[in-house]
């Protein structure tokens, strides 16, 4: 077996003071809403294992000979209909999410640096980690933007950094935060986000939740994802005083011709105007942060098939973003994983007498 090529690290310092980041991961984007950039972010996301979990052989022949030649077409005229003057919503929202988490660090004087990254697409973990180590961080605790576990995400993520591991020599420490598909501020952030448009626009006759799917097999073969979906809805609709018949979960973003987690978004949403349903509000509690998936399949094409199939009035609910609450709760999220991490910045004394140590210790040696 090959050994990994190390990258080559600086001449190794006695004394060096420990630094803490957190590091925010979400999906990615292309960087363009252009057929060569999705075909260069759809090549990298689609050739992940972890996503796509059809024999690797048989996959990349029908990646490489059918689908990127198709679909880069297609899904950029979609990013289209969603990109602003400032890009993709996606990466907008997530810098911006990094930003706002940042500044409440600044705020309580607790010397802790927020970077973000994309699992596919720029900028990518590894360039990410690269960069906190070239500045000294020591401690990192790495932040997905997804509340629920799976496989195709949450591991993916991790793998990344794993990946990434293969080729230093010496790492920083990390921690990890699997899942907060339970956690109170998240489960506070997204019912302030319904209760603040039911107070401009009044309440539905239905909530429902749309989360994006994944394979049925997933499910059996062990993934918490689908479980952990329904306990976000049974603890949002708890928080909003809603009956059982008053909220639904469905899952959306089907692909290929395997069975996905039922029952799904656009059918349900059709179903439910033929039966007299007329008002309906949806909320993506799964998406942090809105994006091709939320701006066009739901609030375009999910619409459009609700109100043609008879429904008067769709509203969707927009993503948690960087709304305060939802920051606030990010800032708890990661205090409580990073519990025994000094966070204070050091003091003038405190550095002068640890560069005092590390210059007696390398004359030592």
């Amino acid at each position: 077996m090959l050994k990994p090529a190390f990258t080559p690290e600086p001449p190794f310092a006695h004394g060096q003071t420990p630094r803490t980041a957190v590091l925010l991961c979400n999906l990615g984007t292309p960087d363009a809403p252009t057929a060569s950039a999705v075909r260069r972010y759809l090549a990298e996301f689609l050739g992940d294992h972890r996503v796509v979990e059809i024999p690797r052989l048989v996959w990349m022949a029908i990646l490489h000979g059918i689908i990127l030649r198709v679909r880069p077409a297609k899904s950029a005229a979609k990013y289209a209909t969603i990109w602003t003057a400032e890009g993709s919503p996606l990466k907008v929202w997530t810098e911006k999410q990094a930003q706002a988490l940042q500044a409440v660090f600044h705020a309580k004087s607790e010397a802790v640096s927020v970077r973000y990254a994309m699992r596919y697409g720029n900028p990518s973990v590894a360039s990410q980690l690269d960069a906190l180590k070239a500045e000294g961080f020591t401690r990192i605790l790495v932040l997905p933007a997804y509340p629920q576990y799976s496989g195709t995400t949450t591991a993916s993520v991790f793998d990344a950094v794993y990946h990434w591991g293969l080729r230093s020599r010496v790492l920083p420490e990390f921690r990890f935060i699997n899942h907060y598909h339970d956690h109170p501020a998240y489960i506070q952030a997204l019912a302030e986000r319904v209760r603040t448009h039911w107070a401009t626009h009044g309440q539905a006759e239905r909530l429902v939740m749309s989360f994006h799917g994944v394979p049925e097999r997933t499910l059996h073969l062990g993934d918490p994802y689908h479980c952990e979906c329904y306990k976000t809805a049974r603890l949002l609709g708890e928080a909003l005083g809603l009956s059982k018949t008053q909220y639904m979960v469905t899952f959306q973003s089907r692909f290929g011709k395997a069975k996905w987690l039922e029952p799904y978004t656009e059918p349900t949403l059709m179903a439910l105007a033929q039966q007299g349903v007329k008002r309906v509000d949806l909320i993506c509690p799964g998406f942090t942060s809105d994006c091709l998936e939320t701006l066009e399949e739901i609030s375009q094409e999910a619409q459009e098939a609700y109100l043609h199939a008879g429904g008067e009035v769709f509203h969707y609910i927009p993503c948690l973003n960087d709304s305060a609450t939802w920051v606030q709760g990010m800032y708890e999220l990661s205090k409580s994983h990073m519990a025994g991490w000094p966070m204070l910045a050091p003091s003038a004394k405190e550095l002068a007498t640890s560069r005092d140590e590390a210059l007696a210790l390398g004359a030592r040696d």
